[in-house]
């Protein structure tokens, strides 16, 4: 599927960024006065407005041809939320959205470095490298950032995650948060995310995230995840304001409904 470019930098949005969220309820009102109201969980619609400015001849011109190639409004596309965790339930491990290796158990929780409870607990009791993970339906070849905070009670070494790169962090008994920023493989729809704990180790997890970014921002709890298929242009053109040389100016509207 198409998908939404990012700029020269890896960012795929400047500040600032506009997003509202509006939610559909449906009420069933009855004969003797009563009501009965629910949740339309696929009514439900979100729109971004993307301001840009100072991009480079290079960057409009990506815009411009993705613009062409979603033929305005006509054509749906993957868009990854800029100011989102693009990972699923990044407090509650135990959901579907995770895939867990079987010889890794998980405790919930845990208390966190934000003074909540919101940190869980990996145990390996295998011979093994065990690993918990997230696939998601996003472009491989964007630049992306994972982040997390780890901690143990004996020293340990994991390993994060990002397509096919990985990155050994030594885990220490205080809380720290560690950064891995890269590339899966181009040609891929798809990336996996994760942490691969040592045999026999117990590592203490918090604020896992995934950004489309080359670096990490302020740990944000996610349910749904931030990967946005079949998302649509609100216009059908391009204003462009060219302030100089190869300096130009835009604003993106784009917007997703859940029923779409």
């Amino acid at each position: 599927m198409l998908t939404y470019p990012q700029l020269g930098t890896g960012a795929l949005s400047q500040f600032p960024i506009r997003t509202e969220r509006r939610a559909r309820t449906v009420m069933n009102a009855a004969l003797d006065g009563s009501s009965i109201k629910l949740a339309d969980a696929a009514g439900a619609t979100t729109e971004w407005a993307l301001s840009y400015t100072g991009l480079s001849d290079a960057e409009l011109a990506a815009l411009e041809q993705f613009f062409a190639s979603a033929q305005g409004k006509l054509n749906g596309f993957t868009f990854l939320d800029p100011a989102a965790n693009l990972l699923a339930w990044s407090e509650a491990p135990g959901q579907a959205a995770w895939a867990l290796d079987p010889q890794l158990s998980i405790t919930s929780g845990i208390a966190d470095p934000a003074g909540g409870l919101a940190a869980w607990s990996l145990t390996n009791s295998g011979a093994g490298p065990q690993t918990i993970s997230q696939t998601l339906a996003a472009p491989g070849g964007y630049k992306y950032c994972l982040s997390v905070y780890l901690r143990a009670a004996a020293a340990a070494t994991v390993t994060m995650l990002l397509g096919s790169g990985q990155a050994s962090q030594a885990v220490q008994t205080q809380w720290n948060r560690f950064v891995f920023a890269g590339s899966g493989d181009a040609a891929a729809a798809e990336i996996c995310f994760g942490l691969q704990i040592p045999a026999a180790a117990q590592v203490e997890v918090y604020g896992m995230q995934a950004e489309p970014q080359a670096g990490a921002s302020v740990y944000q709890v996610s349910t749904s995840g931030g990967v946005y298929q079949n998302a649509r242009l609100r216009d059908d053109q391009l204003a462009v304001t060219t302030t100089g040389v190869n300096r130009h100016s835009c604003t993106v509207n784009i917007i997703y409904v859940n029923h779409l």
